[in-house]
């Protein structure tokens, strides 16, 4: 199961009070003040964590509380500090408060960002004393937490995303290049949610996300692949898979691009490879239509794995000759 997006509840730690206390030692009858501070409260850190890859690794927690901060003790002690706490996001997941604006994205692995400040801890009254106060009875309480609802949407952080109709043979294509293991079937929308996979090439390896077949008017809410057309916006790469033994290959093609482009335009400016897939059937046709619009393209077949290194391969060189220019 994927989840991309989550409402959570972020609480602080109260800071703990501080006190009024004096001191009392043999033959010191009128001993000082010596109340001590409370201790700050804990505070509440999201941290994106590498090992997570939706959101539904957090559990299905919906509050996180830190612990509140003790009150100070006689002798000027302070009170104990609250623990904070972090809590494990999947790297990639952009943060808004109730409002929809973005307080944080979280993109590199083992960054925190704090959600909630812990509360101050109040004021023992030791530190009120004075030349014209020398037994102050005033302490101040600690400062309450801060408490938030938070609205968590995940995007992908994939190097390579796989785009393509339904039934073009994506998920067939990711099983023979990478470690991933998507559901394969001939009936269209297999994909219901996307798949990441490894890809090892060239003693190197990257990431590509198998995203859910679009339809035409994908970009408007249609079909299945609307809402996760954000999970390209990341990559440094683009996967056009093509089914070459479709009468409207080229076609086919230009619709991807063209729902592409109505999400956000900036996606056609990422380097794309082409695979013709279904290379074992007769797909003459779609290579002329393709060879005609000077279109580069890959003949691939994912039944016997014909082309699926050299696919590898091309993939790997847009993406490591990219890796510094990704777009966010």
């Amino acid at each position: 199961m994927f989840l991309d997006e989550k409402k959570i509840e972020v609480i602080s730690g109260k800071g703990g009070g501080g006190i009024c206390s004096f001191r009392r030692e043999k033959h010191v009858p009128l001993g000082g003040p010596d109340g001590g501070d409370g201790g700050d409260g804990g505070s509440v850190y999201l941290r994106a964590n590498e090992q997570y890859t939706t959101l539904l690794d957090m559990g299905n927690a919906y509050k996180y509380a830190a612990e509140a901060g003790a009150s100070g003790e006689a002798a000027n002690r302070t009170g104990r500090s609250g623990k904070d706490i972090y809590v494990d996001v999947p790297r990639g997941t952009i943060v808004r408060d109730g409002e929809g604006r973005i307080l944080t994205d979280l993109t590199e692995s083992g960054s925190a960002w704090m959600a909630a400040q812990g509360g101050e801890g109040g004021l023992g009254n030791s530190r009120f004393t004075s030349a014209t106060n020398r037994a102050p009875r005033q302490h101040t309480s600690g400062k309450p937490g801060e408490k938030r609802i938070l609205n968590l949407e995940l995007k992908l952080m994939a190097d390579v995303g796989l785009v393509g109709l339904p039934n073009a043979g994506k998920s067939s294509l990711v099983r023979k290049i990478s470690s991933a293991k998507p559901k394969v079937a001939d009936y269209p929308f297999t994909t219901l949610e996307p798949v990441l996979g490894i890809v090892q090439c060239k003693k190197k390896s990257f990431v590509v996300a198998d995203i859910p077949g679009l339809i035409e008017g994908a970009s408007d809410g249609k079909g299945l692949g609307h809402r996760f057309l954000k999970h390209i916006e990341r990559t440094r790469a683009l996967l056009f898979v093509i089914d070459g033994f479709e009468a409207n290959a080229w076609k086919a093609f230009c619709l991807l691009k063209k729902e592409l482009e109505a999400f956000h335009p900036k996606l056609l400016e990422k380097k794309f490879v082409v695979a013709l897939n279904k290379s074992d059937l007769d797909i003459s046709k779609a290579k002329k239509e393709f060879a005609k619009h000077k279109q580069a393209v890959i003949e691939t077949c994912a039944l016997s794995g014909d082309g699926c290194q050299s696919l590898a391969n091309a993939l790997s060189d847009i993406v490591f000759i990219n890796e510094k220019k990704e777009w966010k």
